[in-house]
Parts: C-alpha cells; sequence; structure tokens
C-alpha cells in the first residue's frame, strides 16, 4: 500500500478537482436544484428523466420517500404503498425544506453527476486514509491529513445538503468553494509530502515571499469572484437566460473591486516570473502560473465584452482553482529548498 500511496494521493486529488469542475458546470448552467432533495433526488437513488415519472399514477407502487409533483408543489410519500384509482392525501406529506418544484432533466442529470464525482471523490479519500496509516509513525502528518480530508469531504457533503435545502443560499455557496481549496490544499501537501521524485531548486527568500502573497492575493480574488458571480446568479433570476447582455449592465462594487484587483495579482505575478528568470531559481510551475493567469484574464474579458460565452463561467472558477493549487504546490518546493538549503 505504501509503494503506491502517491498515486492514490494524486487520483484523489484529481477526482476532487473533478468535483469543482462538475460543481463550476452545475452554476454555469443553472442546475443547482436540479435534485431539490438530498442524498437522493425526487426521492429515487437513479433520477427520473421525463417529468411523467414525477406525476401521480394510479395502481403504481411508491416507496417511502419517493416524491410527485402535485400542484407546482413537491409531496413525499410518507411510506411503502401502492395507490388506488384516486389521489389519497393522506399518503403523502408536503416537502417542506424550500417551495422549488420544477423538474427539468437536464438540470437533474448535471446535479446527479456532480453528485456522483463527489461521491467517488469521497471513496477516494477514505482509500486514501487508510493507505495513511502505513506513515504513522515516521510522518503523522500524512495519516492526520489523510483523516482531514475524509472529513473535510463529509463537511462538503453536509454543507452541499444544506445548499440545497436553503435553496443555493450564496454565502454557503461561497463557503463550499473555501472548503473544496482547503481539501486541494491539503492533498498538495500529502502528493509533496510522499513524492520520491528529486528536483533541484534554489533557495531564494524573495521568491518565497513573493509565492505567499501571490498565493493570498489569489485566495482573495476568489472570494471577490463569488461575491460577482452571486450578482450574476441575481440577475439571471430577474433578467432570464437570454438577457446575457444585461446581466452586468448595471453591476455592483463588487465588480469593479474584482476587475480592478486582477491588475494588483497580474503584477505581483510578473514580478515572480521575472525574479525566477533572473535567478534561475529552477520552479518550473511558475510558467504554468503565468499561462494560468492569462487565460483567466482571457475568460475574464470574454465574459464581460461578449456576453458570457458558453463555457466561460466554468473555464474562469476552474482555471482560478488549478492556479490556487500550482501556487500551493510552488510554496511547498520553496520550502523544501530553504529546509535542504539550512540543513546543508
Amino acid at each position: 500500500m505504501k509503494k503506491h500511496f502517491n498515486t492514490i494521493a494524486k487520483v484523489t486529488l484529481i477526482l476532487v478537482y473533478l468535483v469543482i469542475i462538475a460543481g463550476a458546470v452545475v452554476r454555469m448552467t443553472g442546475s443547482g436544484m436540479g435534485c431539490p432533495d438530498w442524498p437522493k433526488c425526487f426521492g429515487y437513488y437513479i433520477p427520473p428523466t421525463e417529468e411523467a415519472q414525477l406525476q401521480w399514477h394510479p395502481n403504481h407502487f411508491y416507496e417511502d420517500g419517493m416524491v410527485i409533483i402535485v400542484d407546482e408543489a413537491l409531496q413525499v410519500a410518507k411510506e411503502d404503498f401502492t395507490t388506488t384509482t384516486s389521489f389519497n392525501a393522506e399518503n403523502w406529506e408536503p416537502y417542506t425544506k424550500h417551495d422549488y418544484a420544477i423538474f427539468n432533466a437536464f438540470h437533474t442529470w448535471v446535479e446527479y453527476i456532480n453528485r456522483l464525482f463527489g461521491a467517488l471523490a469521497g471513496l477516494a479519500t477514505l482509500v486514501l486514509l487508510i493507505g495513511s496509516c502505513w506513515y504513522w509513525r515516521e510522518k503523522k502528518i500524512i495519516t492526520l491529513l489523510s483523516l482531514f480530508t475524509v472529513l473535510g469531504m463529509g463537511f462538503q457533503a453536509w454543507l452541499g445538503k444544506t445548499v440545497v435545502d436553503s435553496n443555493l443560499a450564496p454565502f454557503k455557496i461561497t463557503i463550499h468553494m473555501i472548503m473544496a481549496l482547503v481539501i486541494v490544499a491539503a492533498l498538495l501537501y500529502i502528493v509533496h509530502a510522499t513524492s520520491t521524485k528529486v528536483r533541484t531548486h534554489k533557495k531564494d527568500g524573495i521568491f518565497t515571499k513573493l509565492l505567499y502573497v501571490s498565493i493570498v492575493l489569489t485566495l482573495i480574488q476568489i472570494v471577490l469572484g463569488t461575491q460577482v458571480r452571486q450578482f450574476v446568479d441575481e440577475q439571471i433570476h430577474t433578467l432570464g437566460e437570454e438577457s446575457k447582455s444585461l446581466w452586468l449592465a448595471t453591476p455592483e462594487l463588487d465588480f469593479y473591486v474584482h476587475r480592478s484587483f486582477s491588475v494588483v495579482v497580474l503584477l505581483v505575478n510578473v514580478w515572480l516570473f521575472y525574479h525566477f528568470k533572473k535567478l534561475q531559481l529552477g520552479f518550473k510551475k511558475v510558467n504554468w502560473v503565468m499561462i494560468l493567469l492569462v487565460l483567466e484574464i482571457i475568460s475574464g474579458i470574454a465574459m464581460y465584452y461578449f456576453d458570457f460565452p458558453f463555457g466561460t463561467q466554468t473555464i474562469h472558477i476552474v482555471l482560478a482553482t488549478i492556479l490556487f493549487g500550482i501556487q500551493f504546490y510552488l510554496i511547498l518546493e520553496a520550502n523544501k529548498a530553504r529546509n535542504n538549503a539550512e540543513s546543508l
């Protein structure tokens, strides 16, 4: 198990990023309420594919917890029973956690696939925790962080439930994103700490400090971005999906701060890149930081000036999370280079 532990950690990291990507697709397509209940979807382990499955039918067997839509409201079966020729309200109870009762097959399956990725990533963290037990004596931090990822994924699942129950409360979505980044950081630490590859990096205090500044700026920018996204979601609800040109016609202050702050983020990372090139420090992932920043800016410009082309919202969010991950891994490499230099 120990021999393959690093590979398990990498696979787990990839699966967590797939959850982040799936979550971004859910937000982009407005599919967050595609499954109005949790953990099932309309009371099913495998969700319905057409609205007729959510209508009341005579002489039909319903299991406890199955959901139907009656008069634009969700009704939940109280127990297992078979219907007669007429609807009996005593067999049903209203779903009280929210009043959302719309079925859209596309939205339902997008949200369902997101949940499947989450379940798969959760199972991977359990395997990771089991494998980490082989490190308990020599590197307790590996086992402790593996335990944290399991608890973190559990927290994410619980938070996902509360997000659905609250009909997509914006601040809970923001916490959901931040927690995902914390889990990514824990997994990256595990991957780095258990890697057997030898890399040559030069120690440089200024470079390390710039890395810390850059990742803090990235986190601030991500939080600001979630606030802008909240405003866009409200505009979509008010103006409709077809009025893309109006979504940011009258933006709030958060948008202007987010847009202007991107210049600060870019300048700090350009300084970082210049310092890296000038001293030939060997941290090749800095090149990826610059590439991701350029793509991030391009996707942001596309959303504002070209009325949210398809996929740009998802790309913008996913690029930001990948950027955070690379910056965090660079910090780990820089700290290792410093520790190696101090031990000589």
